[in-house]
């Protein structure tokens, strides 16, 4: 298939920040506006001015990366934890949250608060925990990166796209 010049500058900025095109990238460069607005969408998500750590998001991009099944995402979140310099102890026990001692207060929260959202369960009492550790406005961004996240692990998810060999560990993250 031939790209149009939106695509294919998308392309080009993902070969220099990740040393290849993402092979989702390629699915939504099929139409081109949609590929464009995504890439905006994650930029404003994803800028180096969010009030939210970058580990916490990478923690629930892979926690949601499992729940949706994404072999894609699960690969390229566990690479970003491990370039954050997360334990692979915390890492793998990222399924079982709720029982592991690995995790701060703040991250059980959160991560609690990733599980009701993707799996359209309530918010209500986590939602009380954010409000207290966290301002209005980063519980708005968060809620955001978890929809975003959403979004992309089932767009990956129903078109079978595969890991893409970001991470180094053989360890299998897409299952619960």
């Amino acid at each position: 298939m031939k790209y149009s010049f939106i695509s294919r500058i998308i392309f080009w900025g993902q070969k220099i920040k990740y040393g290849k095109t993402l092979q989702p990238a390629y699915w939504w460069g099929k139409s081109p506006w949609l590929l464009l607005g995504l890439q905006i969408f994650y930029r404003c998500l994803d800028r180096r001015g969010s009030s939210l750590d970058s580990s916490l998001k990478a923690l629930v991009s892979l926690r949601v990366s499992q729940l949706n099944h994404c072999a894609f995402c699960s690969d390229i979140s566990f690479s970003k934890l491990q370039k954050l310099n997360i334990s692979e102890q915390k890492i793998k026990s990222l399924s079982e949250h709720v029982l592991s001692l690995d995790f701060t207060k703040i991250e059980h929260t959160v991560l609690a608060y990733a599980d009701a959202v993707t799996q359209n369960t309530s918010t209500e009492e986590v939602l009380k925990t954010l409000r207290t550790l966290f301002s209005e406005k980063e519980v708005i961004e968060l809620t955001a990166w978890i929809a975003f996240q959403n979004m992309s692990s089932k767009f990956n998810a129903a078109l079978n796209i595969p890991a893409q060999g970001f991470c180094t560990l053989q360890y299998h993250l897409t299952k619960e």
